[in-house]
């Protein structure tokens, strides 16, 4: 009944957790990675037409479990599965961190079913966490970001919103859940301010530019946003609709392949930059674990070794004969 209680599980995080949709679809395509692992040792003669397609994020309040379900018993399930599962992983080449992320929703899942009654042992208990190389964020220095910002053709409605949303990310840290769950009404602009809702639903304040009123402005009064469909997403696509987080990574990539730029640049690395050039321009610590709606102030002191300047200051201060 492993589908089963993996649709009520993402259901819990939905309903009681009030987990962002982003989260939901994160802990399901983690979940659908292990059911094929089961399936694959389990019922290794099951027909491609008796498997389910996948556990689905978007199921509201499952009731019932397919017949190829009740071949997959949550309760059978034991450590040796799960360190199968994460050794096959390493042997398709995924990433220490990927690997981590999965551990960590099968915690969350079997947490979940042992409260519920599912299964009497947990069986990732005893299983120990991956350890992981602290990951230094890249940023991108102003010239770069101008350059990123130039690729959008204006002339254009759609140009013209995907530059208005680089304006944004790089005015005020946003995490790309953050920009795409935002409302026209979340805007104050005789204040300078919107109002963003983080991780966990968290809500909180923060300003924006000038710069980026105007772009926002224009943006809503362009005469091709006459067709919507939802009244209050602030960003829509081409048929009005909300803008979702994977539509903005594909825009992203698709301006970074035009720009000629070196490396991989996302909208989290638009994030990392700013908090970056906010840091080489004093602003302190506290302030920017404000901004970036960060619940540790270690998460945010990485940006410290994160910038050129930095690093030539401490140096500078530091080396005996410097």
């Amino acid at each position: 009944m492993f589908i089963l209680v993996a649709n009520k599980f993402l259901e819990h995080l939905r309903v009681i957790k009030n987990a962002s949709e982003h989260t939901v679809r994160n802990y399901a395509i983690d979940l659908n990675a292990f059911l094929g692992h089961l399936i694959r040792e389990w019922q290794p003669e099951a027909k491609d037409d008796e498997i389910p397609t996948k556990i689905d994020y978007k199921v509201q309040q499952p009731e019932h479990s397919c017949s190829f379900d009740e071949k997959l018993p949550i309760a059978r399930i034991d450590r040796k599965n799960i360190r199968r599962f994460l050794a096959w992983l390493h042997t398709q080449g995924q990433n220490k961190r990927t690997i981590a992320r999965r551990l960590s929703s099968l915690r969350s899942f079997f947490k979940y079913a042992q409260t519920q009654s599912w299964i009497a042992v947990n069986p990732t208990e005893e299983l120990d966490s991956l350890k992981l190389d602290k990951k230094i964020p890249v940023a991108l220095n102003y010239a770069q970001i101008l350059h990123l910002f130039e690729q959008p053709d204006l002339t254009t409605y759609l140009g013209l919103r995907d530059r208005t949303i680089m304006e944004l990310f790089y005015s005020s840290g946003l995490r790309i859940s953050e920009l795409v769950g935002l409302n026209k009404q979340d805007f104050d602009f005789a204040n300078l301010t919107v109002k963003l809702r983080g991780k966990g639903k968290k809500e909180r304040l923060v300003p924006i530019t000038n710069n980026v009123r105007e772009w926002i402005k224009e943006y809503l009064t362009h005469p091709e946003r006459a067709v919507i469909e939802d009244e209050n997403a602030l960003f829509l696509n081409k048929y009005g609709h909300r803008l979702t987080a994977r539509s903005v990574d594909r825009k992203f990539e698709g301006y970074l392949n035009e720009s000629g730029l070196a490396g991989k640049v996302t909208p989290h690395t638009i994030r990392h930059t700013i908090a970056t050039h906010w840091l080489e321009n004093g602003m302190n610590l506290k302030n920017i674990q404000t901004l970036l709606g960060h619940s540790s102030l270690s998460t945010t002191t990485i940006y410290t070794q994160v910038s050129p300047k930095l690093k030539k200051k401490v140096y500078d201060a530091t080396h005996p004969r410097a």
